[in-house]
């Protein structure tokens, strides 16, 4: 499937559902949040998000704790997961995804090109906050396509969530 093709399957399950979607972003630099906006009436679902490049922009407008960018780094499962959990607090978002990692060509943190970790939240219900999942991901291949596979990734664990039985 497609990364359009996937967008709009994800658009037409949260919009039947009623449900509302945010990013946070990091190396793919706006391009989730593009790639879902791409698709029209993407207005009914999708609240927005932010694009948190620098690691300060990470704890500043994030909601990651410094303390887990100094102990874990900006290319980790706990910074994604504090991530998705910044931007669902910070919109009131009934699901959220959330990508960090490196699309290259230089490796930082020793971490080498292509990994990257993902992290998508469902909805809290009542008073509990669901847990988030996080995978990581080595993608192969140059700067572009690295992001362009975190997108189809993220989107793909955002359907799985949704709906298993949707995802091809």
């Amino acid at each position: 499937m497609t990364q359009r093709s996937l967008a709009e399957v994800v658009g037409r399950t949260l919009t039947e559902r009623g449900l509302t979607l945010a990013t946070s972003e990091s190396l793919t630099g706006g391009l989730l949040g593009a790639t879902i906006t791409g698709v029209p009436g993407a207005s009914q679902y999708y609240v927005g998000g932010v694009v948190v490049y620098a690691t300060e922009q990470k704890a500043r407008i994030g909601g990651v704790d410094p303390a887990v960018l100094r102990k874990h780094g900006v290319i980790s499962e706990q910074t994604a997961v504090e991530m998705v959990m910044g931007v669902q607090e910070l919109t009131g978002a009934d699901y959220a995804l959330a990508a960090s990692g490196v699309a290259g060509p230089a490796p930082q943190e020793g971490h080498r090109p292509g990994e990257v970790w993902i992290a998508v939240i469902g909805p809290r219900v009542g008073t509990m906050q669901p847990s988030p999942t996080a995978l990581r991901f080595q993608f192969e291949g140059e700067r572009e396509p690295v992001r362009e596979q975190t997108v189809q990734a993220a989107l793909r664990m955002l359907l799985d969530l949704l709906d298993p039985i949707k995802r091809d």
